[in-house]
């Protein structure tokens, strides 16, 4: 895709869908500031979602699955409030989920599938409007939020940290946690009051 794309300030559709497109998504995709309509879908783009998309607040879709775009999404993407759509899926963006996302409340699909996002999924996510996201086939890790607990799919978890109590003078000592979640209880008043004595 040409840097000089854009030039083509008042355009409010750009569809490029099927076109077997290679490189990265041009920075200069930030001028389109008239754009409603932008699909990338089904080609071979790749490096990272470009920052400067956060500047086209006029979208209402946006489309960029079937790609090989890497890195972390944006989180310049809380701009886009007009998105009614926000198709991400069947890339390789890694990262976590921003908590932007919350930002994004008229959305009807928001599908992050087949990615490799990673880390917990923010709260946020529930103030996005697509109460049924996709989410599936990722390395997101639990807890997961309520509001999407039931749907979060297929995830692999083996490199997920372990919450606990990591204080091996505990009452609830966890030998399995890697990572403190503040739960450990010490002192009479609490080790009584569980299974295991301290």
């Amino acid at each position: 895709i040409p840097s000089d794309i854009g030039l083509l300030t008042n355009l409010t559709t750009l569809i490029l869908s099927n076109n077997g497109l290679v490189g990265s998504i041009p920075s200069e995709i930030g001028n389109l500031i008239s754009l409603q309509t932008l699909k990338l879908d089904d080609n071979e783009l790749d490096e990272s979602i470009p920052s400067e998309i956060g500047s086209l607040t006029s979208l209402t879709v946006l489309r960029l699955e079937n790609n090989n775009l890497t890195d972390s999404i944006p989180s310049s993407i809380e701009n886009l409030t007009n998105l009614t759509d926000l198709t991400l899926s069947y890339n390789s963006l890694t990262g976590e989920i921003p908590p932007e996302i919350g930002f994004l409340e008229n959305l009807n699909n928001l599908a992050l599938n087949n990615n490799q996002l990673s880390g917990l999924i923010p709260d946020e996510i529930c103030n996005q409007g697509d109460s049924t996201p996709a989410l599936e086939n990722n390395n997101l890790c639990p807890t997961y939020p309520v509001c999407i607990e039931e749907i979060v799919g297929n995830q692999n978890t083996e490199d997920c940290p372990v919450y606990g109590c990591t204080d091996s003078s505990a009452c609830n000592y966890n030998p399995s946690a890697d990572e403190d979640d503040g739960s450990c209880l010490s002192g009479a008043e609490y080790c009584n009051t569980l299974p295991v004595q301290c």
